[in-house]
């Protein structure tokens, strides 16, 4: 069985390992960690790498398990993140068969950062077809559990750009060169349906 965090439209690669995976369990009584992919996910501006951030309540120093963390609605970050995407991706091949559904799960009122990246990974599964069942923990697993196969923390922004990623083509690309690992968004919108197929092809090249 494969154990893995909660993320907020994960990376590429993420997906892609699982992809044609049965069954996964989803961590949620795991200790916080700043500086990962659970409050966090990357996009590809006119500029570079754009890092959008869901603001946590007591900021990113606390303590809690993942299901206790509560998002910061103190501002209005969601607008400010479909914003960046509406920004970015305007011009992607795929941005007008998206983006009216993603403008809803951005008007969508959410108070803890599970609730919302679960919105997110749901929404990303319908768009797939991803067959995946994920299943949230009842309760702590220690890492590296022998009955676990144990995702964890393997991808974090400061080593996602080492793994392999599918090439495909991007937005700025010619100005920006290919930027590796973003989030699935960045792949949605510039492959459209054709995201499943290069997942698999990704998978089968592992």
């Amino acid at each position: 069985m494969i154990i893995s965090e909660l993320q907020y439209f994960p990376p590429v690669d993420f997906v892609s390992a699982l992809f044609e995976e049965s069954y996964i369990y989803l961590d949620i009584y795991e200790p916080y960690r700043k500086m990962s992919f659970r409050n966090r996910c990357m996009i590809a501006g006119a500029q570079g790498i754009i890092s959008l951030s869901v603001p946590l309540q007591e900021g990113r120093n606390q303590r809690l398990q993942m299901k206790d963390v509560l998002i910061s609605n103190a501002e209005n970050w969601q607008g400010r993140h479909l914003k960046s995407l509406c920004s970015a991706y305007s011009r992607s091949p795929f941005f007008e068969y998206y983006v009216d559904e993603l403008s809803q799960i951005y008007q969508k009122p959410v108070e803890k950062l599970t609730d919302w990246n679960l919105v997110c990974l749901n929404w990303i599964k319908e768009k797939l077809a991803w067959k995946i069942q994920w299943h949230l923990t009842e309760g702590p697993v220690p890492f590296q559990d022998e009955n676990f196969e144990d995702q964890r923390n393997r991808l974090l922004p400061k080593n996602y750009k080492e793994f392999d990623s599918l090439r495909y083509r991007q937005v700025f690309e010619e100005r920006t060169g290919f930027f590796p690992n973003l989030s699935i968004l960045d792949l949605l919108f510039n492959a459209g349906p054709g995201t499943p197929e290069e997942l698999t092809k990704s998978g089968r090249d592992r």
